[in-house]
């Protein structure tokens, strides 16, 4: 691989870290009154917005300001308990102004939040009576959704809505004991958060849907609250569960690249998971030693919706491509015209990077709900169940890789080209489904629509009707090219 190839990748790599992370700017200064200070410039910088009518920049401002709200919080935690509560109240008032997309509310709100900050930066709060860390059980994450549950009841919008975004929010910290556990659990609060959200935002809310959906929540949890510890296997599977969408990606990839007889496509997609794994192991230490749990949750559900949705556009492209090249007669033949290779560098630089994009997004997820269950394990059993995972995970990928190179070449493109784009229309679910859970996209009931864990299709227009798209539109283009085939043999 050439350096001037590996530069391209490093910076197409950069290019989607910068589109995923929302850099937030850290602080060596420990008083949390100056901290609050540097980032009160983007609440007046949205209040400018607001106030001339941009609710798109005043939102994009604001979110900058609760991104760098969560680097800081803990400070302001430790000098007055009650100036936290009262900032995440009006925070929530602010979020809840977006979402009704009114001005005059937005701005009001923002100088709601202006005014309680700047009442604690003159040290007007009583110092002490700090709030909980971040960090909690999953019976703590129970108490969360028992408080929203509450504040639905008790039909207070405002408040359900900010209750909810804390259950979100705390997710990462209790993810990691509910998948060891459950796959099926795990897929079922991640649905039924954003579902929660969507009818406590809507207007007029939906509460006594809410209530009943939570109490289902609280229902399927809480058996899983009691246990105290994970064994080997649980490592293991976790490795294997969250492992299986980018093997079969990586698989599908190298059996391509050995049917095309190309090393070099072999070397950009191993350099792509090598990337892809390097930086998901990098992220989780910064998690785990820089940053709270909480203040990474809505980040980590920014970056596995936008790589997933990057990577489903690009599975998009794969598999019409490779469901083209099934219709060529010879592709020996086909190899040899073009020098060995039928992959040019912008497809073979492609290759790399979705390959990275497939570890990156579950590679991500798999450490961090390690960090979540590394004090309910020993550490003996935690390295043989990633030792065990792994060896599994290779056998498998072995078995897929030589059952490609055994099929006939039609099939195996067909076959290759079927799965790539099973993949692309989950991926483009999860991904949809994680910017939800993110609160970078709005999320609307539907409750006539199934929810399909194999398919990632949840009960939600946003992220149904683009799935829905992406078949019809392969069958039209099946049907369009068995129509133009069905010409040609006419003629």
């Amino acid at each position: 691989m050439s350096r001037h190839s590996f530069s391209l990748f490093v910076y197409a790599v950069f290019l989607v870290l910068i589109s995923v992370l929302n850099p937030v700017e850290v602080w060596a200064s420990p008083q949390a009154a100056e901290n609050l200070k540097q980032a009160e410039r983007y609440v007046d910088q949205a209040l400018g917005e607001a106030n001339q009518g941009h609710l798109a920049e005043a939102k994009q401002a604001y979110g900058n300001f609760r991104d760098t709200w969560r680097q800081i919080e803990d400070g302001v935690k430790e000098e007055s308990g009650q100036a936290y509560k009262d900032i995440e109240s009006q925070m929530g008032q602010v979020d809840y102004a977006i979402l009704q997309n009114k001005a005059n509310d937005i701005v009001q709100a923002l100088q709601g939040l202006k005014d309680v900050n700047e009442k604690f930066m003159r040290g007007l709060y009583p110092r002490g009576g700090q709030v909980q860390t971040e960090t909690i059980s999953l019976g703590d994450f129970l108490v969360l959704l028992q408080q929203t549950k509450t504040k639905a009841q008790e039909h207070d919008q405002e408040a359900a809505l900010a209750a909810i975004a804390r259950v979100r929010q705390s997710w990462l910290s209790v993810e990691g004991a509910v998948v060891a556990q459950s796959a099926a659990v795990y897929n079922a609060v991640e649905r039924d958060m954003v579902t929660v959200n969507a009818m406590l935002a809507a207007n007029p809310p939906d509460d006594q849907g809410a209530v009943q959906l939570l109490e289902q929540m609280a229902a399927y949890l809480s058996p899983l609250a009691s246990k105290a510890g994970y064994t080997l296997w649980d490592a293991a599977m976790i490795l294997m569960r969250e492992g299986l969408e980018a093997l079969l990606v990586v698989a599908a990839l190298l059996a391509f690249a050995k049917k095309s007889n190309s090393t070099k496509a072999k070397g950009w997609i191993w350099l792509g998971v090598s990337v892809g794994l390097a930086l998901s192991v990098i992220l989780a230490v910064i998690v785990k030693f820089v940053l709270s749990s909480g203040a990474f949750g809505s980040n980590n559900a920014l970056i596995a919706g936008w790589t997933g949705v990057i990577a489903a556009v690009m599975l998009l492209y794969m598999s019409y491509w490779l469901h083209n090249q099934a219709h060529i007669a010879d592709w020996q033949q086909f190899i040899s015209t073009k020098s060995q290779s039928a992959l040019d560098a912008g497809r073979l630089i492609s290759l790399g990077i979705l390959s990275f994009l497939a570890v990156f997004r579950e590679g991500t997820e798999t450490v961090l709900f390690f960090i979540g269950m590394v004090n309910q394990i020993s550490g003996q059993d935690l390295l043989l169940g990633l030792a065990l995972g792994s060896a599994l995970i290779a056998m498998l990928a072995y078995l897929l890789i030589k059952v490609g190179l055994k099929l006939p070449m039609r099939p195996f493109f067909v076959a290759s080209s079927v799965v790539v784009f099973y993949l692309c229309v989950k991926f483009t679910g999860m991904g949809i489904h994680s910017l939800q859970l993110a609160g970078a996209l709005p999320s609307s009931a539907a409750p006539g629509i199934p929810s399909i864990d194999f398919l990632a299709l949840y009960p939600s227009w946003q992220s149904a009707v683009p799935q829905l798209i992406l078949v019809i539109g392969a069958m039209a283009v099946l049907l369009a090219k068995r129509a133009a085939g069905a010409r040609q043999s006419s003629r």
